[in-house]
């Protein structure tokens, strides 16, 4: 909005520039509001299962929503006020009316400093030459004069395709080797007693799994030998720390039958078992249930740990160990549930690499089909398409490639880069399909004066914000600043190269729907007349 606004003339009337604004941006915005609130909407449905993404993904659409609103209501009344203050050549910042150029060469050098403006002095008016303040803009002079100059040219073009084949290819080679969950050790800082226990852990005892708690949480018919030889079937092949089959042991020793009746086997595991030193440690294990006057207590649950041996890939073979033991649970006569607060994070995310790509393709359906309803032209939505999956595709491989695996932060930056991917080449590729007549690569040109400049800055100030997070000790702001900058950088890659290039060869046609005039016929003369009533409203007479 404020580019489109620097590119009306001052002297317009505000209601005129404010409705050129509104023309210029508005359809574009809303499309890219829509997408926004689409993309975060799939994002925190049930079609997510991660429920960290999920409230992330309400309360980012809730924000989208209200910076919409703003820029209806707030943004554009600053514009308008803007607007009548350039009309009555008042400073932008403080107000006051720019004194004529004699008065103020008369004043301080401080006052000067504060009351410049790029407002034309009126004695020079009778040139009737107009200095728009955007024709001295730095950024504008580079894009103008230099860049669009030199990633049009025929021999830059070449060496820009190569470059995307290779970003294609390296994205290819990160992609192949996403690996999903997260360690415990990323939710904490990296200077912490976590972060330092972890290192040691993986350093000595790495062929170790985590203990895994065994916890059979309903009464069980432990003098059953059935029962009894399940259970340590369950076991076989870990480490264990069993009461059961220390307890079996025991009665072993001493000639006694491990398939007695419930109470002459509670009563030795009770009496006898618990009150020897060596074993008392088991009595926290066991939980007794009494059942009534007279009668032995019943076992109301037990538990038993268990340590695997690992190899390198330990946390696909804890993940395949867990989907096993839990699939058994299901099926097994004993009731038991297999837990450690580790597997939160060596748990797998069964949907972490589909949730995206499916989120991806659903938005880019729906930027079709909005495309469709709002007239805009087909090819524009193919392109803007095409180029949110290949920044969500170039994101996804370069973040594995940089040692970021799919956790909830990097899932969520996945999401986010639909979005920003939309609104860096949306008014790229519309500024540059709606020119007729002239060739692609002067319509390339314009496309790049008018938005690639609010697009260079947009870059700029999104990386000025985002330096200060990637100096925070901690792994997940890690995370966030290298998945960030990477959607940033994929984004400026396409926007500013990729796309100026393949547009300059590749649809849409600029040709068709374009009639030279005609050189035959009568002509008519214009003469337009300037009437200058003393304000920066000029009224345009035109006689034929």
């Amino acid at each position: 909005m404020l580019s489109s606004w620097r590119r009306t003339r001052e002297d317009q009337h505000v209601k005129e520039r404010v409705a050129s604004v509104f023309e210029d941006v508005m359809l574009r915005f809303s499309g890219s509001t829509a997408l926004h609130l689409m993309t975060l909407g799939l994002a925190a449905s049930p079609l997510t299962n991660m429920e960290a993404v999920r409230l992330f993904c309400r309360t980012a659409a809730l924000a989208v929503s209200v910076s919409y609103a703003y820029m209806l209501s707030f943004y554009s009344s600053c514009l308008v006020f803007t607007g009548y203050l350039e009309t009555g050549y008042r400073h932008g910042c403080f107000c006051r009316r720019v004194p004529k150029q004699d008065r103020l060469n008369s004043k301080p050098a401080w006052y000067r400093c504060l009351m410049y403006t790029r407002y034309q002095d009126e004695a020079m008016e009778h040139t009737r030459t107009y200095i728009h303040p955007r024709d001295s803009h730095l950024l504008l002079g580079c894009v103008r004069r230099c860049y669009g100059d030199w990633i049009t040219n025929t021999y830059v073009k070449p060496f820009v395709v190569l470059l995307y084949l290779v970003y294609i290819s390296f994205g290819l080679m990160g992609f192949l080797q996403v690996a999903q969950g997260s360690e415990p050790s990323s939710l904490v800082a990296m200077d912490t007693a976590t972060a330092s226990y972890t290192r040691a852990q993986q350093r000595y005892f790495s062929s170790y799994s985590p203990v895994i708690g065994f916890y059979i949480y309903e009464s069980a018919p432990y003098w059953n030998t059935t029962v009894q030889r399940d259970l340590l079937e369950y076991a076989k092949g870990f480490q264990r720390i069993s009461w059961l089959e220390a307890y079996l042991a025991y009665l072993s020793e001493r000639n006694q039958s491990t398939s007695s009746a419930r109470e002459n086997f509670t009563h030795t595991l009770r009496h006898g078992f618990l009150r020897e030193p060596q074993f008392a440690h088991f009595a926290d294990d066991i939980i007794f249930a009494e059942r009534g006057p007279g009668e032995e207590p019943d076992v109301a649950a037990s538990r038993i740990f268990l340590v695997a041996k690992t190899t390198e890939n330990k946390r696909e073979e804890m993940s395949v160990l867990l989907d096993t033991l839990r699939r058994l649970s299901l099926t097994s006569r004993v009731r038991f549930l297999i837990f450690n607060p580790s597997f939160v994070y060596l748990d797998r995310y069964a949907a972490a690499v589909s949730s995206p790509l499916r989120h991806s393709l659903l938005a880019v359906l729906f930027l079709l089909g909005l495309s469709s309803l709002a007239v805009v032209e087909p090819l524009v939505s193919v392109w803007l398409g095409l180029t949110m999956l290949s920044v969500q595709f170039g994101v996804l491989g370069f973040m594995t490639l940089w040692g970021v695996e799919l956790d909830c932060v990097s899932v969520l930056c996945l999401i986010l880069a639909l979005g920003h991917a939309a609104d860096c080449s949306g008014p790229l590729l519309c500024g540059f399909a709606a020119g007729r007549g002239d060739s692609r690569t002067h319509w390339v040109r314009v496309a790049l004066e008018r938005h690639g400049v609010p697009s260079l800055q947009a870059f700029l100030c999104y990386g000025a914000a985002l330096a200060p997070v990637g100096s925070v000790r901690s792994n997940l702001t890690r995370t966030l600043f290298r998945c960030l900058a990477l959607t940033a950088g994929c984004s400026a890659l396409h926007t500013l190269a990729f796309l100026p290039t393949l547009l300059t060869f590749l649809p849409p046609s600029k040709n068709r729907a374009h009639r030279p005039p005609a050189g035959d016929g009568p002509r008519q003369e214009v003469e337009c007349v300037e009437m200058n009533d003393g304000t920066r409203v000029v009224d345009q007479i035109t006689t034929v």
